[in-house]
């Protein structure tokens, strides 16, 4: 997550609004800052802190803000600033796994234009995007996609067609990826670093076209009514074309069936491993959440197999509390 300290974006990268047919400055005050704070005995508390900070993009009249779900899992507090510097208390409504989203409801009048949701469907490589965080002008990158694929994160996350941006938003927690024609298209996840003869950061950020199916869902009960997916509770990675687990996460299915750090995935049921996307895939395509995962592994140069009791990943998270 970035840093909630005071940032600024250099002026050259700054979107002018004169480069856009949309009204950039009132579409920029639906961004607000997100602060969040988990209790301490929560489950994601020891790997994402108890004091979270990001932003959040109001997405309904009523004062419902989109955000990135990391930084309000769990959170037993959340207060949201307008550009203006008004503070409001926030409800945490759901957040959802699969996808990374968390929707916040402010207990307050926001008073604060609604960005539509768009569709990132037709966004390519090269298109101009804004992506802003709270704060206006001075606090927004006048940005462009540079890459549109396959994301898998070593938390047992996998975006078929991420968007990658850059230059890089340094306060991308939340940020929203704001199209050509001044509608929501995306919100910003990670920082990552793009290989290549000249090395740069740039923004992960998840599609909102991944939102429109499950926020009914996300708005009444909390969560996407879809099945479960197992979860192993393991952080994986690939080094030398190989799936290796480099944490466990406390308490997971993982941890209690005695996988550790280092060791190598070979097989899920019986099927070779052929990289960390189509291997979280392989546990996925299993079945639901507590079904037994077969899993071949290899350990100081010595392979064997082993059975881990999926779960369900949300049953280890405090979950909101609906009004």
């Amino acid at each position: 997550m970035a840093s909630s300290g005071e940032w600024r974006i250099p002026s050259a990268a700054q979107p002018r609004p004169a480069d856009y047919a949309y009204d950039l400055d009132r579409a920029l005050t639906a961004v607000v800052a997100l602060s969040a704070r988990v209790p301490e005995a929560a489950f994601t508390a020891e790997a994402l802190g108890t004091e979270r900070a990001g932003n959040g993009v109001v997405i309904g009249a009523d004062g419902l803000v989109l955000t990135i779900g990391y930084l309000v899992t769990e959170a037993e507090t959340v207060w949201l600033t307008t550009q203006d510097g008004r503070s409001i208390q926030g409800h945490v409504v759901g957040f959802d796994a699969a996808t990374g989203f968390g929707l916040v409801q402010a207990l307050g009048r926001l008073d604060l234009p609604v960005l539509a949701l768009g569709t990132a469907a037709d966004l390519a490589v090269g298109d101009a995007a804004v992506v802003a965080g709270a704060g206006g002008r001075h606090r927004a990158v006048a940005a462009r996609v540079v890459a549109r694929q396959e994301f898998a994160g070593y938390w047992e996350y996998v975006l078929d067609d991420a968007i990658f941006t850059a230059p890089s938003h340094p306060h991308w927690g939340g940020a929203a990826l704001i199209g050509p024609a001044g509608d929501l298209l995306g919100i910003g996840s990670l920082q990552l670093q793009q290989s290549g003869a000249e090395a740069r950061a740039i923004n992960m950020l998840v599609p909102v076209d991944l939102l429109k199916p499950i926020l009914p869902d996300l708005v009444s009960r909390g969560r996407a009514a879809r099945p479960p997916r197992p979860w192993l509770g393991l952080y994986a990675t690939e080094i030398d074309d190989e799936v290796v687990i480099m944490g466990l996460a406390g308490r997971g299915p993982a941890a209690a069936a005695d996988l550790q750090a280092g060791d190598t995935l070979v097989a899920v049921a019986g099927n070779p491993v052929p990289g960390l996307a189509a291997f979280f895939r392989q546990v996925w395509a299993l079945g639901e959440a507590g079904i037994p995962v077969p899993l071949t592994v290899r350990r100081d140069g010595r392979t064997f197999a082993l059975t881990v009791q999926s779960a369900d990943r949300e049953r280890f998270l405090i979950a909101p509390r609906l009004h």
